[in-house]
């Protein structure tokens, strides 16, 4: 559609001039059109109702584009004034901030149009659903108050435009309950084209060989027109060659050299590029003098190319010079210190150098020559590129906690460079107290409910402005936990890692504590506590058990859970006998004993060949004996050569789970009488080797068995043993996936075993075959693009061998499979939490089809590329991943897609985050303490952080007992504490700082004891001194004297 309409705007700007014989000379046609300017992301500023000029300006530069405004050009008919686009389909169920759809796009109305109206587009989606007001030239449009104006679904109508009234700058504000956003900028332009002056224009005599221009002198028009000259009457036109040009920016007529044939009447015919109409100016006569002919001279430039032409980026550049001058100057072009362009184009006998698509590397001085024999003239300008911004970087909706920090960051590139603005619901957004923007970055500290709403960041040049726009949403909630995780109880065996969830909704980031009974939990080798709230123990003991109390705690509120653990021993089995070999219609008792602790219930599951055995459908050969609460017994009666496997004993308590295995081997038997020398074997597999002994027995017992006989196979027969356990698998879209378990070699009866698979659309009649060559197959896929997804099919899969075919599997239902996921996760936010993580979290919507069994989060470095991302992956409804091992101080990019059996779904959007520093090196220096009975007051040096380090937040004064692993921790932000030591006996002090990257290096270790009894006396105090230089004595004697409160 682009192209057809650019071809139409296209011929209608170039159209020979012939076309104009079809019009009376003096009549304009008219031409009811609408222009659209097509201006993609862009809103460009330069052109405005405050410089446009009413009249043709007499510059001598000329830049050409596809559209006005270096936009593409567009008619539309009166019929698509009220069109549009399809409503965007989003999910109802959440709720967001207005996102456009549709901008209004630049527009030239005819003010000589049969259609009265002028429709500016405007649309937005959002929940709930946007409200509309427009803007002219920044002041708000009061549309109750003029009946020419009207909304249809944002859009607004102008009924009998005027310029006068309605000619400017038009911008959409669309709003909801989450804020505002501004739309790119739209002019509204009038086109149209006056008549000239009724004057009559003098004539013009000059000598024969003398140059002369003839002024156009064009009446008032908008926009832009095309020149022609008319010779004595119309249609006949002036045709242009080395003596005579027509200069497109200025209208004149020029005549380097004058010959008798030029004599006659000149008439200036403009024409408007929109609405095609043309007039025609009064004629003036151009007559020859008689006192003589015009010597020879040298050129001289009349008509030349600003000294400075400015032109967007694959725009077309047309530079303008000719000269008069007897004989006919020569003109020539060069490019000053380089090469003309390739691309470059001389037109009109060379007074005119065309550059199409002008690119930065064509800039420079150009330099236009006229020549003759009498001498020659030269004129220099610059022509300079520009480029209109375009985003590098956009911005990405964002969540938040309360007290966080938001940092957003809009890149743009353009000539010239572009500086920034923001906006806040359509309002400036202006520095203040937690409010920076620099160079593109917008920074809010510790935000709250009030700097929730709509952004947009405006990149601009002098050429044009663009927008881009993001949701800030600020959480405030006090934490709340989910019903089922408010009371629980955690039952685990030694030595087993345990991990005991916490993880409260809240807004902000609430701070998480643990306690063990009453005791805060201090993180050791064993215990750790997470970023987000869980906890892990390992190697877990009898001294672990316990109630465990996790808190958490912000400036809304605070909420806990309770969890109760259990550490019992671990179990173990014994199953007897480890093997047996037995003949056919022989018992067996098979005994499993689980030794548990004997405050858990055990239960004993059997099987056979790792699936379980059904005692029911058995036909009474199996039967499991429960003699007493920690033993199970398997009877197996009258054994069959089909009971022969491993046997599998497992023993289930509500802590873990163990199993063992034990192997039967049957013997058929063939008692036959003492005076027999052979026996026949009979019931065997068709097509298995098999060895025999014979055994010799008596009234007194068994003897020893004769070595095995040589190997013989049976011979082959049709098998009888369908495949068991059909069913189906995952697959991609428009697969069906049929799997089972593969017949053993003893049951495939012969050579040339295989399966035919058997399968039909649920409800129909034919069933189609497929043939499955290899013995060890056990799957088999069918593609069929015509195949919906989860389409059920009716399935059974059969056998066959050399000798025939043999039974089906009974017949089963097996959906398609439903493909690969098909949408990104959204809301994805990747928080740092220190130097070396990143929190990754986001939102997955629900789908009919495609539904994730996991997600791969892909990262990679600033400065790298995707493809050098690294992945790692999530199984089941994940809705976070915690990054480790990251660098510090770096920026990181990360996304995030489903994924499942049948592949990988789209990625998100990607977003950024970037690692903490690394905490500070430097450990808290000069510290100094005075004990006072129990109680140490501390102080030391503030740490100062190297550039590249964390900055410091406070300060953590660690204290334990010596022989002991848990330390108790208090936390202050000044340079000094006072710690109470409660029991009697050594005590080791650390003191580091704190900062976002993590805690910095501890200090040199103190040792402190603790005395029992009565209170120490000021007098009893001592003065202890850990320090580098003797100047902090002095400060210490001054801060840390202890006070009787004490």
């Amino acid at each position: 559609m682009w192209l057809s309409w650019k071809l139409l705007l296209f011929l209608s700007f170039t159209g020979c001039l012939s076309d104009y014989s079809e019009a009376v000379p003096g009549l304009p046609t008219s031409y009811a059109a609408i222009l659209r300017i097509k201006s993609g992301s862009s809103s460009l500023a330069s052109f405005n109702t405050k410089n446009r000029p009413r009249l043709s300006s007499p510059s001598l530069g000329s830049v050409s584009s596809p559209g006005w405004r270096g936009s593409t050009q567009h008619y539309h008919s009166p019929t698509n004034l009220y069109h549009f686009s399809e409503t965007f389909k989003h999910d109802e169920s959440v709720d967001y901030g207005p996102v456009f759809v549709q901008e209004p796009d630049d527009m030239i109305f005819p003010t000589d149009s049969e259609e009265k109206k002028v429709s500016l587009n405007c649309q937005a989606r959002g929940n709930p659903t946007p409200t509309y007001r427009w803007l002219r030239n920044g002041t708000e449009i009061d549309i109750e108050s003029d009946y020419r104006f009207s909304l249809i679904e944002g859009s607004l109508i102008i009924s009998n435009p005027s310029e006068m009234k309605d000619s400017g700058q038009y911008q959409c504000l669309t709003t909801n309950m989450f804020g505002s956003i501004l739309s790119r900028e739209a002019v509204l332009q009038f086109a149209y084209l006056g008549n000239f002056s009724g004057r009559t224009r003098s004539a013009v005599s000059v000598r024969e060989g003398q140059g002369v221009v003839l002024m156009c002198s064009p009446p008032l028009h908008s926009p832009e027109i095309i020149y022609s000259w008319v010779f004595n009457e119309f249609p006949s036109f002036v045709a242009e060659d080395s003596r005579r040009f027509i200069s497109q920016e200025t209208g004149n007529l020029y005549i380097s050299k004058v010959q008798t044939s030029d004599v006659g009447s000149y008439i200036c015919l403009v024409k408007n590029t929109v609405t095609n109409a043309r007039v025609l100016s009064p004629p003036t006569p151009l007559t020859l003098r008689n006192d003589g002919v015009m010597g020879e001279y040298e050129p001289k430039i009349e008509v030349h190319f600003p000294y400075t032409v400015t032109a967007a980026r694959g725009t077309t550049v047309k530079m303008e010079c000719f000269a008069l001058g007897n004989p006919v100057p020569t003109i020539s072009w060069r490019k000053v210190n380089g090469h003309n362009p390739s691309k470059a184009r001389l037109r009109k006998s060379q007074a005119v150098l065309e550059i199409p698509n002008v690119q930065l590397e064509d800039s420079g001085m150009y330099e236009c020559k006229a020549e003759n024999s009498r001498g020659r003239n030269v004129f220099r300008g610059q022509l300079q590129v520009y480029t209109y911004p375009h985003w590098v970087e956009k911005l990405n909706d964002t969540q938040l906690d309360s007290g966080e920090q938001l940092r957003w960051e809009c890149k743009a590139t353009g000539k010239p460079r572009p500086t920034y603005r923001w906006l806040k619901n359509g309002v400036p957004l202006w520095p203040q107290s937690r409010i920076e923007m620099i160079n593109g970055v917008l920074m809010i500290h510790s935000v709250n409910v009030s700097d929730a709403g709509m952004y947009q960041c405006l990149a601009e040049n002098k050429y044009g402005t663009i927008y881009a726009s993001a949701e800030l949403k600020v959480l405030a909630s006090a934490p709340t936990f989910p019903l089922n995780q408010m009371r629980k109880t955690i039952i685990v065996t030694k030595g087993q890692e345990v991990v005991i969830e916490c993880k409260p909704e809240a807004s902000p980031k609430p701070t998480i504590t643990w306690k063990k009974g009453d005791k805060v939990l201090r993180e050791n080798k064993r215990i750790t506590i997470f970023p987000h709230g869980s906890l892990r123990i390992l190697n877990a003991s009898k001294s672990d058990e316990g109630r465990y109390l996790c808190q958490g705690v912000n400036v809304f509120g605070s909420a806990e859970i309770i969890v109760s653990l259990s550490v019992k021993e671990p179990t173990r089995i014994e199953l007897t006998p480890k093997k047996i070999e037995l003949t056919v219609g022989e018992s067996i008792v098979l005994s499993c004993k689980a030794l548990h602790d004997s405050t858990m219930d055990v239960t004993f599951y059997w099987t056979l060949n790792g699936q379980p055995i059904d005692f029911e459908k058995e036909g009474g050969h199996f039967e499991s004996i429960k003699a007493q609460a920690s033993s199970a017994d398997l009877m197996i009666r009258n054994i069959l050569l089909m009971h022969a496997g491993r046997y599998g004993c497992r023993v289930q308590t509500a802590a873990d789970t163990v199993s063992d295995e034990t192997e039967l081997l049957v013997r058929v038997p063939d008692l036959i009488s003492g005076d027999m020398e052979s026996a026949m074997a009979v019931e065997l597999n068709p097509w298995v080797e098999y060895e025999f002994r014979v055994v010799a027995t008596n009234k007194i017992g068994t003897g020893d068995p004769s070595a095995p006989s040589r190997v013989i196979r049976t011979n082959e027969a049709v098998p009888k043993t369908p495949p068991a356990n059909v069913s189906g698998r995952s697959g991609r879209r428009h697969e069906l996936v049929i799997a089972w378990e593969p017949v053993s070699e003893e049951f495939q009866s012969g050579e040339g075993f295989g399966y035919i698979v058997a399968f039909r659309p649920n409800g129909t009649r034919g069933w189609k075959e497929k043939m499955v060559t290899s013995s060890d197959a056990s799957k088999f896929i069918y593609r069929d693009e015509s195949v919906p997804p989860l389409t059920p099919f009716e399935v059974k899969v059969g056998v066959y061998n050399n000798k025939g075919d043999g039974p089906f599997s009974p017949i089963v239902v097996i959906c398609s499979a439903e493909g690969e996921p098909t949408a990104a996760p959204i809301d994805v936010k990747a928080t740092s939490l220190s130097v070396s993580e990143i929190l990754v979290a986001w939102k997955h919507i629900k789908e009919s089809l495609g539904r994730p069994q996991g997600f791969e989060v892909g990262y990679w470095k600033d400065m790298q590329q995707e493809e050098a991302a690294e992945k790692v992956k999530t199984e089941g409804n994940e809705s976070s991943i915690l990054l480790t091992g990251l660098e510090g101080n770096t920026l990181y990019h990360l996304t995030v897609r489903a994924y499942n059996a049948a592949g990988y779904g789209p990625p998100s959007t990607a977003v950024h985050a970037a690692t903490k520093k690394s905490p500070p090196s430097q450990a808290p220096g000069n510290i100094m303490w005075i004990q006072d009975g129990s109680h140490v007051s501390l102080g030391w040096e503030p740490v100062r952080p190297l550039a590249n380090e964390s900055d410091v937040m406070g300060y953590k004064v660690l204290f334990r007992q010596e022989g002991q692993s848990n330390s108790q921790v208090i936390e202050t932000q000044k340079t000094s504490a006072v710690v109470l030591l409660p029991d009697v006996g050594v005590y080791i002090i650390e003191v580091c700082a704190v900062s976002e990257g993590g805690d910095g290096t501890a200090s040199p270790q103190i040792r402190v004891p603790s005395f029992s009894g009565g209170k120490v006396t000021s007098a009893q105090s001592t003065l202890h001194v850990l320090s580098t230089s003797s100047s902090s004595i002095t400060l210490l004697l001054a801060l840390m004297v202890p006070s009787t409160s004490w």
